[in-house]
């Protein structure tokens, strides 16, 4: 039996510059962590030779191609196994329409446990791009390559994406001092708005052209953030978060609603610097940058929303149970 655990992620900028239409021209670049909210997945060998995936429900096949799971099924196809498993995913928190990178999460840890159980295990930066290979190419999903590197290797992070397609992240060396800072500026709040982020993101990747000169706007955040986040001024993060939501609202339909913006305007008004919805937006998870002294006023202008505390998470993908016979 393998079992892996693989963290979340939030995106302090750059989101929308891993877009391979946006990068291939001059690059991307995002800001992001993982955090200690985790997706969970199990592996082992059955006695027969049919395939179980539990998740949500529960299927039993007897073939790959039978897998309605589509994760699972390309994950298996790419790993050679072919039968005769059980394979069950947990999470942390619901993960669909979360904001907070959950399905390349899932992908990730799939591909970690499938290769670990086959005494094959694979670094993080190839975990990452085999789950882009699942996900973009072969699903054909309207993502960009962010998440699945933030679930692979963890940590606070500035990751370029070249044009060339190659990917480089960078760990951000702020001392434990303004680490903390940062982690306990942080609040994350569940909208109580669930939603498919496909349609969103599809939207988005249709206006890449049209909206260049805002991707280079939110790309030269990302740098930015990282010169801030070194220098230790590490307060500015929510007025570059403030910012980077204002050019995230200009990238296509339904990233935000009256509701969403009267949740964050409450927020604001109440202490938080900046914030923005996680993920592709129009529902989710809103994060806020707030210092600890506001942090009570926010909580109970938004009373009505559930809070998520959370840290922000050292280790990407690992595996964290393994028993082979």
């Amino acid at each position: 039996m393998i079992i892996t655990q693989t963290p979340l992620r939030i995106s302090f900028a750059g989101g929308g510059t891993d877009f391979a239409d946006y990068y291939k021209i001059d690059g991307g670049c995002v800001l992001s962590s993982a955090i200690d909210k985790y997706i969970y997945v199990i592996i082992k060998e059955r006695f027969d030779s049919k395939i179980r995936v539990g998740y949500s429900t529960t299927e039993m096949v007897d073939s790959i191609d039978e897998i309605e799971h589509e994760l699972v099924r390309e994950c298996l196809r790419m790993t050679g196994i072919t039968q005769g498993v059980e394979i069950s995913t947990m999470a942390d928190i619901p993960s669909e329409g979360s904001g907070l990178g959950s399905s390349s999460s899932v992908t990730v840890g799939l591909l970690n446990a499938m290769f670990a159980y086959q005494g094959a295990p694979k670094p993080p930066e190839v975990l990452a791009d085999l789950a882009c290979e699942v996900e973009i190419n072969i699903l054909g999903k309207p993502i960009g390559k962010q998440d699945q590197y933030a679930a692979a290797m963890g940590n606070l992070r500035l990751i370029e994406f070249l044009p060339s397609g190659d990917v480089k992240a960078e760990i951000l060396p702020i001392d434990d001092t303004n680490k903390r800072r940062l982690s306990e500026s942080l609040m994350l709040f569940f909208t109580g708005i669930t939603r498919k982020s496909d349609t969103i993101l599809a939207k988005q990747k249709q206006n890449i052209t049209d909206r260049l000169a805002t991707l280079n706007d939110m790309r030269k955040q990302a740098y930015d953030l990282h010169s801030v986040l070194l220098d230790g001024r590490i307060d500015r993060m929510g007025d570059v978060m403030h910012q980077g939501w204002l050019y995230k609202k200009q990238l296509a339909d339904k990233i935000t609603s009256s509701d969403i913006d009267v949740m964050y305007e409450k927020a604001r008004e109440a202490g938080a610097i900046g914030g923005k919805i996680a993920g592709a937006g129009g529902g989710g998870f809103m994060l806020l940058y707030c210092p600890p002294e506001h942090q009570r006023k926010v909580r109970n202008a938004l009373s009505k929303l559930r809070e998520l505390p959370f840290n922000l998470e050292r280790d990407g993908t690992k595996v964290i149970f393994n028993v082979r016979r």
